[in-house]
């Protein structure tokens, strides 16, 4: 069996977005069940140098199919945007990114593997192909970003645990 790049990223990619969505439909309801205002969860933090469950919410998308569409452009640089302020908002990102990621070409997105790549913040530069960019940099952030969505939801008292995050594994059928 030939395991592509698009077996390595895509499928995974889903699965998280996947959950960091259902994730988002538990805070919604434990923010109603305490009467919190959604702000308040949107804007929890970790640690104080840290940006806030929204921003880790956003970036999820943003290292699965902004990471794509940096590769398929030549040129990755952190997105600076604001992130949205709503559950509903914060939905909207997740299902765009879940959407674009089903329809990707496997064929199509496998040529992604050579291409070059380059990493920009500032001044700074990273070169990388298209494989090496999505597996070793954009991935890593993913989980970064999808774990530590799921850590301020804990620490905010959101009953979730780890099949929330985990989601739905892909099982022999």
């Amino acid at each position: 069996m030939t395991f592509s790049l698009y077996d390595a990223t895509i499928p995974s990619n889903l699965q998280i977005l996947r959950a960091v969505d259902a994730m988002l439909d538990k805070a919604e309801a434990f923010v109603t069940e305490k009467g919190l205002e959604p702000a308040a969860l949107i804007g929890a933090k970790l640690a104080d140098d840290m940006l806030p469950f929204g921003y880790q919410v956003k970036s999820c998308a943003v290292h699965s199919v902004g990471g794509i569409e940096g590769v398929r452009g030549g040129l990755f640089a952190p997105d600076m945007a604001p992130w949205p302020t709503d559950f509903a908002g914060l939905h909207a990102v997740l299902r765009d990114a879940i959407a674009t990621l089903e329809a990707i070409d496997r064929e199509t997105f496998d040529t992604l593997a050579d291409a070059d790549t380059k990493f920009e913040f500032g001044t700074f530069t990273m070169p990388f192909t298209g494989a090496n960019f999505l597996l070793s940099f954009s991935q890593p952030n993913f989980y970064f970003h999808a774990t530590t969505a799921y850590a301020i939801l804990r620490a905010q008292g959101v009953p979730i645990g780890k099949r929330d995050f985990i989601g739905s594994p892909r099982v022999k059928a």
